[in-house]
């Protein structure tokens, strides 16, 4: 059965074509990537999809969305689209279709991508584990957050806005960053810190603290410095974008009971070979008296380049083939 398959987030919408039978993805087609900003919804996006095949659409679609799916009024955590569930067939001229949470999406294709799209980051080299659940979080435009509960039975994926909690401090630089969060914002996330975004405020925080003016600077531009290494405070910060990554990854596993731990998003797999090199594993396992049990969970990064899309798609399949 071929379907449309969606993954929209806070600055790009993502269309495929997908075949899936039997509850599975059997294949996914060749991504087209469109900007948000230039396209006044959904549907319009979905149009110019419809023209980019040259055909039309089939009828069926798995969607993943940026956002908690509540109501029929859903609004976008980083995008101004607004989705409104009763008129999706109406407007995408569609019969099925699912509407997932983006991380949720991310969530199935840890469930059904083979073993070769993970790397191994921290913790024992082995598998995830077959039975209980793996906790997946990333960064992106914000901070997604997923859980995949594996049963005898199957698997199952729960969604969560995990990445709105509270950010926890866990030194003096990171009461800093806290400090200066809040001169805007009165509450400081998790997602404030550890996001595509968030690398601001480290930067901006970092340079306060060695005296130097602090210059504006967007968060791509840092992240390419960072990467590139051209600038020292960008490398600083990207050092303490990973320890922070790392302590709220362990955070979140011991929330959910974790029994694997899976780092997904687009910026994830851009800082994979920091990652192996930071402090990422010595905060994620630093968690007092359980860091014996932190230290013995798997803990992997997907490789897949399109995981919003293979599990939009999956979603889709485990509920309708």
């Amino acid at each position: 059965m071929q379907i449309v398959s969606v993954d929209i987030g806070g600055t790009h919408a993502r269309f495929a074509l997908a075949e899936v039978e039997n509850g599975r993805v059997v294949h996914l087609g060749e991504p087209v990537t469109q900007k948000t900003a230039e396209h006044a919804s959904l549907q319009t996006a979905w149009q110019a999809f419809e023209q980019s095949v040259g055909r039309p659409l089939p009828r069926a679609a798995g969607i993943a969305v940026a956002s908690p799916i509540t109501g029929d009024v859903i609004r976008l955590t980083n995008n101004p689209w607004i989705i409104r569930p009763s008129l999706i067939t109406e407007r995408l001229n569609v019969d099925e279709w699912v509407l997932i949470n983006d991380f949720g999406a991310v969530g199935h294709a840890v469930a059904q991508v083979p073993d070769d799209n993970f790397i191994h980051l921290c913790g024992p080299d082995v598998p995830l584990p077959p039975l209980g659940v793996t906790t997946v979080c990333g960064p992106g435009t914000g901070l997604g957050v997923a859980q995949v509960l594996r049963t005898d039975a199957g698997y199952f994926v729960l969604e969560t806005e995990g990445g709105h909690v509270d950010f926890a401090p866990l030194d003096g630089i990171e009461d800093a960053f806290v400090k200066r969060l809040r001169r805007t914002f009165t509450r400081v996330s998790t997602e404030r810190i550890c996001s595509g975004p968030g690398i601001v405020a480290i930067y901006e925080t970092l340079a306060e603290l060695e005296g130097r003016a602090v210059p504006s600077r967007d968060d791509k531009t840092i992240w390419t410095e960072a990467l590139e290494g051209t600038d020292s405070i960008a490398l600083a910060a990207l050092d303490r974008f990973c320890l922070a990554l790392g302590a709220v990854a362990g955070d979140l596993a011991l929330t959910h009971g974790a029994k694997g731990v899976v780092i997904a998003g687009g910026l994830g797999l851009r800082i994979k070979d920091k990652l192996i090199r930071s402090g990422f594993d010595q905060r994620f396992v630093a968690k007092g008296r359980f860091q014996s049990m932190m230290a013995a969970l798997p803990v992997k990064l997907i490789t897949h380049p399109q995981p919003g899309l293979f599990g939009a798609a999956a979603a889709f399949a485990q509920r309708h083939t």
